[in-house]
């Protein structure tokens, strides 16, 4: 039998990785959103979310339980993905605005909570990889706007860089309390950050 790859190996002895086998989740970034979930409580019962970046779906997993038979969830993404209970699935862009418009429709009013796992394929090249992950969160950013109501909160992945305190200033505009938090459940490697932010606002003149 071959050898493994050295990043095969990691994944197999990660203990989040396990932990998702285990208890069926499809990935181990689960434990990311369900540990911002037990810091901030950013999601409640009966609450309509939309799920960006969610392909292979592990947090529309979590989201489908914790917002219950009375709530809906929205998720966005690439690629494809299995179906979900509970779970409406949109394949596109989220920084296309047909797929933007798909997303509104879908919800059929303003939302609680969006939160964003998505990620650049990334190239190795930081700079680049930093400047993709900045599009993306403006684009969640922009979804934000569409369809929170007021009060509702958002979650954003988004890697460090020169450019992140300019994305961070503009959720501040729109939301109060923001945080910057890394969960445990994030690689140390890991140049990734989520940006929690709570109380939505609304437009800033703007973006009205």
């Amino acid at each position: 039998m071959p050898n493994q790859p050295h990043w095969r190996k990691q994944q197999q002895q990660d203990r989040f990785f396990q932990q998702a086998k285990t208890e069926g989740y499809r990935a181990r970034s689960v434990y990311k959103l369900t540990q911002i979930q037990d810091k901030f409580a950013i999601i409640r019962r009966g609450d309509v979310i939309v799920d960006l970046g969610a392909a292979p779906g592990s947090w529309s997993q979590v989201l489908s339980r914790l917002v219950g038979p009375k709530g809906r969830v929205i998720a966005v993404d690439l690629q494809e993905m299995e179906p979900i209970p509970n779970v409406m699935f949109i394949q596109g862009d989220m920084t296309d605005l047909l797929v933007q418009d798909a997303i509104i429709e879908a919800a059929g009013g303003p939302v609680d909570c969006i939160v964003s796992d998505a990620a650049p394929s990334t190239t190795g090249v930081k700079l680049r990889d930093h400047v993709l992950s900045m599009e993306l969160a403006r684009a969640a950013l922009t979804v934000a706007h569409a369809l929170l109501k007021p009060g509702g909160n958002l979650v954003i992945k988004v890697f460090q860089g020169e450019d992140l305190p300019a994305v961070i200033h503009d959720v501040k505009m729109a939301f109060h309390p923001v945080k910057i938090h890394k969960p445990e459940a994030s690689r140390k490697e890991s140049w990734e950050q989520f940006i929690v932010a709570r109380g939505y606002k609304g437009k800033t003149q703007d973006e009205a």
